[in-house]
């Protein structure tokens, strides 16, 4: 049985010319579409599964991400259902020199696993072993709650 820890992903992307809107900073569609991506390999690497994106329960852009800097994106199982996979998702800008980073984007994406056939199938239990499981899952949750 995977734990939170094991659905733990993080990606980066160094933000280029292309990925901006007219300010410069990354636009915010490709911001999402990096959560989107990340959250689909840790609800994956949960269920053993394909996965698909079910919803997105809400989606906080709350500062922007300039040309030059790093888009890092985290991804964690906290919760699921019988077929279905919530997914914490959290973007920051990284200065790629320094390594400083600031919050930009919040949300939780629900995710389906989907069998062989195409249709869902049921997922396993999620274990939550260790302190860094328990906190993970603590400050998903509230998130949640609160948005």
């Amino acid at each position: 049985m995977p734990t939170i820890e094991d659905t733990y992903i993080e990606n980066r992307h160094r933000i280029q010319p292309n990925h901006t809107n007219n300010y410069e900073t990354a636009h915010g569609g490709n911001v999402m579409k990096w959560m989107d991506q990340t959250g689909a390999l840790s609800a994956m690497r949960f269920a053993g599964e394909t996965c698909v994106t079910a919803s997105i329960n809400q989606m906080n852009f709350e500062r922007p991400i300039p040309e030059g800097d790093t888009a890092v994106v985290e991804a964690y199982v906290f919760d699921h259902g019988t077929t279905s996979i919530k997914v914490r998702l959290r973007a920051f800008r990284e200065d790629p020199c320094t390594g400083q980073r600031e919050l930009t984007t919040t949300s939780v994406f629900v995710f389906v696993a989907i069998g062989d056939d195409g249709s869902p199938t049921t997922v396993p239990e999620l274990q939550v072993e260790s302190a860094r499981d328990k906190e993970l899952r603590q400050d998903a949750r509230e998130w949640a709650d609160a948005n």
